[in-house]
């Protein structure tokens, strides 16, 4: 699959760096695009620019996130679904709006034109109504709303277990079949007395 992750500038980078090892070792055709400060916020959480830890692959594209000249540009040449993972709420207001000024914003506004799976993951807390309202906005276009929140649930006993569980439910979302969290299963509760 043909799958474009949106990088912005909210905390969360080990989020997008999951989703991309994911794609990129099972066969997807990854290509990533990030907003000047989402490079900024990768840099920094990751402990390596962006174009550095995409070296650690071969079948990525990256693409510019100011060249409104890239096939992504366009929704003659779609994906097959797009994750904006994590999601600023400054990116989440100009989708809402649909001000398409750099490629991450233009390439989900022509999801959400063509109809293809549009998964946006916002990272902030607390929401004002604006937030809200934004989000609202997206889901009425037809965007999936996937706050990066973790299943307790599973019992996760590590970070890189909770990481993987909010990832594997994006991506899910997005319509990649995955293995990467534990699916809900009653009957393993249990009572103590």
């Amino acid at each position: 699959m043909k799958i474009i992750i949106g990088i912005t500038g909210a905390s969360g980078s080990v989020l997008a760096a999951r989703a991309i090892d994911y794609l990129a070792s099972h066969g997807h055709e990854p290509h990533v695009v990030a907003s000047a400060n989402g490079e900024k916020v990768f840099a920094y959480e990751m402990k390596k620019p962006l174009a550095d830890f995409l070296k650690c692959y071969k079948y990525i594209t990256f693409h510019d996130g100011a060249d409104l000249f890239s096939p992504l540009a366009s929704g003659s040449n779609s994906p097959d679904a797009m994750i904006i993972i994590p999601c600023s709420m400054a990116t989440l207001g100009k989708l809402a709006s649909v001000t398409g000024d750099n490629l991450l914003c233009r390439a989900a506004d022509c999801c959400l034109k063509e109809r293809v799976p549009l998964v946006i993951c916002p990272r902030e807390s607390p929401l004002t109504a604006a937030h809200l309202r934004n989000m609202l906005a997206l889901a009425e276009m037809g965007a999936v709303i996937a706050p990066p929140m973790p299943a307790f649930y599973s019992a996760p006993k590590s970070v890189d277990e909770i990481v993987d569980g909010i990832v594997g439910r994006a991506l899910k979302a997005a319509g990649v079949e995955n293995e990467m969290y534990a699916r809900w299963n009653s009957s393993a509760l249990f009572c103590s007395t």
